[in-house]
């Protein structure tokens, strides 16, 4: 015991340093499902983001809390370098917007992300899982609304960072349920949209404020259940996180409301041979029950002005997630990973105008990973990806108060992310 003492609490420190580099890091990105990142660590996103019931690190809580009564007493640590690739072209235009833009004002995010699993007695376990749910960014240095009065720089800037502490109870030797909280932190700054004030109930509160800062709780609850010696399921549910953007209370429906959609899954993994499992999942996430996101432009042209109860928003549908993915033992000290994920279109082809500045449509992507044993408590994992670029064309896309036209919106991600776990 008195040998464990240090472990615990370097690890302590070192998960202390992961939640410190998360508020202070670039961490603003666009993920691969509408705003959601794929997988919560570098080990499930080298499977394409699955793992509902597959857990293999320490952030599995915050997939499914359930799974950190089957990863043993760890922390884990890392670091994604995102590239996500953004840009729109407008045509048709009575006013003269016509052209292409480039969303890339910044190029390149460090995304931190950091866990910790120990077993506390002889079926309950806790965890603790810091990542980042996601967000989006664009940077618009030719501003796509400027033929619309919109000056400067046109953008915007969200982060999204949950802390997930978990607690998980095995039922039996082979059936675990779990429970966590997800503390949401996120911030939002939005620039060059002043062409919108006009149609918003707090014209001063639409763009050009600053960050705007908002802090909300949620549940996430889970099922781990092993049947024979091939077959795991899981299910996992988290509900709706509320947050609000006082800063942007003209923008936002509901005065600057922008809460975190609640979603669920179900996941199987299927051990084929000793080395070779397989693995498949699905999510949903109700973007659309989020005013400020779901609520269509169209709202706008109803009456319904930028920041009302009915205020218009992004337009985006729930959309379902699916994944497959593969992990093979190639040695005792080789994990090699591989995983693809297809996720629903968010954005409806008449609802791109407004998604200019947050183009949420790629829709498919590829990964690659792999951990190696290091030592006999040491790990070292990677992962990479590639999200393919999509186009989503629009259609009857931008108002008549604004001319008219269509407005394309385009996105593509490379990630490249390394992972240091201890075996505590």
């Amino acid at each position: 015991m008195p040998a464990a003492r240090p472990r615990r609490t370097t690890a302590s420190h070192r998960l202390g340093a992961l939640a410190f580099a998360a508020a202070v890091l670039p961490t603003s990105v666009f993920a691969t499902n509408g705003y959601f990142t794929n997988g919560s660590s570098i080990q499930s996103n080298g499977l394409g983001g699955a793992g509902i019931a597959f857990p293999v690190d320490a952030l599995a809580g915050y997939i499914n809390p359930a799974g950190i009564a089957f990863v043993g007493n760890r922390v884990d640590v890392g670091l994604t370098l995102f590239n996500p690739d953004r840009s729109a072209t407008i045509t048709g235009n009575q006013y003269g917007a016509d052209g292409s833009y480039s969303g890339n004002g910044v190029k390149y995010f460090l995304l931190p992300e950091a866990g910790y699993t120990h077993q506390v007695a002889d079926d309950l376990y806790v965890g603790l899982s810091l990542t980042a749910n996601g967000g989006m960014n664009t940077g618009y240095h030719n501003n796509p609304y400027g033929a619309f009065g919109g000056q400067g720089e046109a953008g915007v800037n969200l982060q999204q960072i949950v802390l997930t502490p978990a607690l998980a109870y095995k039922i039996t030797p082979t059936q675990s349920i779990g429970i966590g909280a997800n503390i949401a932190w996120q911030r939002f700054y939005a620039d060059g949209l002043t062409p919108f004030a006009a149609f918003s109930q707090a014209p001063g509160s639409v763009s050009n404020t600053g960050y705007s800062s908002s802090v909300g709780v949620g549940a996430r609850v889970g099922w781990n259940g092993h049947f024979g010696d091939n077959l795991t399921l899981g299910a996992t549910w988290a509900s709706k996180i509320p947050g609000s953007f006082n800063g942007y209370q003209g923008l936002f429906a509901q005065s600057g409301s922008f809460d975190i959609p609640a979603n669920f899954g179900i996941g199987a993994a299927y051990r084929v041979t000793s080395g070779l499992t397989l693995l498949a999942d699905v999510q949903r996430i109700l973007y659309a029950e989020t005013h400020s996101v779901g609520n269509p432009l169209a709202n706008l042209l109803q009456g319904h002005a930028l920041g009302s109860s009915d205020g218009p928003g992004f337009g985006w549908r729930d959309i379902n997630i699916y994944k497959v993915a593969a992990s093979y033992a190639y040695s005792p000290t080789l994990t090699l990973r591989f995983g693809f994920s297809h996720a629903q279109q968010p954005i409806p082809s008449s609802q791109t105008f407004f998604n200019i500045i947050a183009p949420g449509v790629v829709q498919n992507q590829a990964s690659v990973g792999a951990t190696w044993q290091a030592s006999q408590r040491g790990e070292i994992s990677f992962y990479y990806s590639h999200a393919f670029e999509k186009t989503v064309y629009g259609s009857s896309s931008i108002p008549a108060p604004f001319g008219g036209g269509e407005a394309d919106i385009a996105l593509s991600e490379n990630s490249l992310g390394f992972a240091y776990a201890w075996k505590i």
